[in-house]
């Protein structure tokens, strides 16, 4: 009798991380019309500085160096236009990127539940941890994606009124085209792991409402009450533990040499203030009864 032959097992191929959901996210983000509305009023901000100034130039000599309403680059845009980029980053960071990335992390939770999503969202299934995880990243991405295009558009409309060429530091000292866009790059990073960090808070508010306005309102709120008390000299002692009081820092890296110690705050404060928020929303959000 021959031998029984017995079938050979296929070893199961390990499964990849699913992405389906990320990008579901993604394109929810980027897919909203009041989104790409919001995201052209943040790229029509340095378009609108670049032909003002073309129009009427700036008179006097180059800005301040920073302080602590941070530097001030508009008399540099007619020198260089790399510095309509910069210019539209700092008038835009008190407000007009916070409240974006406030919009997108109050909708985060509060949106699905108003729509009545959030409960078959969860029922798919899908671990809360994981989705606030996929909610919190897409935050993230949308606060890069902000910087970034205010930079692109800053760029582009700048070098095409005012050409580039080599770039003055802050410190006076000149450094080559190329490494003037290296250093704008990290700028941008630094601006947007700032807005990160809000993006956390307004996180973890979205979880306590179903209301994506209030809750995008209640971020708001708490971003400009955290910049009105750094301003106040009786609360100096409070500034380094508020959201927004490193958000200016950006400046160092227009320096020669860069000081990355005194990067190293804003970025530590703003890892503390992820972490906790994280940590406040999962807390909030794991034990939550979802009933629409």
């Amino acid at each position: 009798m021959s031998a029984v032959e017995t079938p050979t097992e296929v070893p199961a191929k390990p499964r990849l991380i699913s992405t389906r959901f990320m990008r579901s996210e993604l394109m929810l983000i980027f897919g909203r019309r009041r989104n790409w509305a919001g995201l052209a009023v943040l790229g029509a901000v340095p378009l609108i500085i670049a032909v003002v100034t073309k129009i009427w130039p700036p008179t006097g000599g180059p800005g301040p160096d920073g302080g602590e309403g941070g530097p001030s680059f508009f008399t540099d845009i007619t020198s260089n236009g790399l510095f309509v980029a910069l210019t539209a980053l700092t008038a835009e960071l008190p407000l007009f990127l916070p409240l974006a990335v406030a919009a997108i992390a109050g909708d985060a939770v509060a949106g699905e539940a108003n729509q009545g999503t959030l409960r078959y969202l969860l029922a798919v299934p899908v671990q809360r941890t994981r989705l606030l995880l996929v909610k919190y990243a897409g935050v993230v991405v949308f606060a890069f994606a902000a910087v970034l295009l205010v930079a692109f558009v800053g760029t582009v409309s700048g070098l095409a009124l005012f050409g580039g060429g080599d770039v003055v530091l802050l410190s006076g000292t000149t450094v080559g085209f190329g490494e003037g866009v290296l250093r704008l790059v990290g700028v941008c990073a630094y601006i947007a792991v700032g807005l990160s960090a809000l993006g956390a808070i307004g996180l973890f508010v979205s979880t306590l409402t179903e209301q994506p306005i209030g809750a995008t309102i209640a971020t708001m709120i708490l971003i400009v009450v955290s910049y009105i008390l750094d301003v106040l000299p009786r609360l100096e002692w409070l500034g380094p533990y508020l959201p927004t009081h490193y958000s200016m820092d950006y400046g160092e890296l227009l320096r020669d040499p860069v000081d990355l110690g005194a990067l190293q705050p804003g970025l530590f404060s703003a890892a503390c203030y992820i972490v906790i928020f994280l940590t406040a929303a999962w807390a909030r959000f794991a034990g939550k009864d979802v009933s629409s």
